[in-house]
């Protein structure tokens, strides 16, 4: 295991997950990607496994940061570097399985996350700070979006024609489209995949609106 004497005397708790966070991230994964493309139990990195239910912390062990190293085609010396503060500036986003959320309390009215259910996304960086990241399940969104896949949502960043988005109405559904007109009545979406019919939506059925920034794929 990492939790070794002089691992003890050297590097702390925290400084490992960041580093394997920083390692996910520069591989473009959530960590949970990374772990299953390390051929891990795909929960081996989630926040929720790095204390135990008695509140002792629980480290990575060598094996899994070795397989994970692979994975993303990185050094051990790499890993050094990501263990460092000089390695970014730690920015994590929450994150959140596509598939919940429309669950009720997920987000607050305007689209910031809030309550339960969320756990991080290590970015290099994030301008806004009300960014979040949702994680893709399933293959409904394919091709654009595979199962897996990490997307970055910015509900500060500004929305234009043509602009990939994701819409919640009022009635909690949730839309990933490609925003092709606006106006002061009604949103007309292009479903990803091109061969679904343009949808309208109300303006007064939008719940909120967010501009996708980035994707991990």
């Amino acid at each position: 295991m990492v939790r070794q004497a002089k691992a003890q005397r050297m590097l702390t708790h925290d400084q490992i997950w960041v580093a394997l966070d920083r390692l996910a991230a520069r591989a473009g994964l959530s960590p949970s990607g990374l772990a299953k493309r390390a051929g891990l139990d795909p929960t081996t990195f989630n926040k929720s496994k790095r204390v135990t239910s008695d509140g002792r912390e629980r480290w990575p062990s060598t094996e899994s940061i070795a397989k994970a190293l692979a994975a993303a085609d990185s050094s051990i010396d790499t890993f050094a570097r990501l263990v460092g503060d000089e390695a970014g500036d730690g920015r994590s986003v929450p994150l959140l399985s596509f598939a919940l959320a429309g669950a009720s309390g997920a987000f607050d009215e305007s689209g910031i996350p809030i309550g339960k259910g969320w756990t991080e996304f290590a970015l290099p960086t994030a301008e806004d700070n009300h960014s979040f990241a949702l994680q893709i399940s399933g293959g409904a969104l394919q091709p654009a979006y595979r199962d897996g896949d990490v997307i970055l949502v910015s509900p500060g960043a500004p929305i234009r024609k043509g602009d990939r988005v994701v819409v919640k109405t009022k009635a909690g559904e949730v839309t990933v489209a490609t925003l092709k007109r606006r106006t002061a009545k009604a949103l007309d979406l292009q479903p990803l995949d091109a061969a679904q019919a343009e949808r309208t939506i109300a303006v007064s059925d939008v719940a909120w609106m967010a501009r996708i920034v980035w994707t991990s794929q």
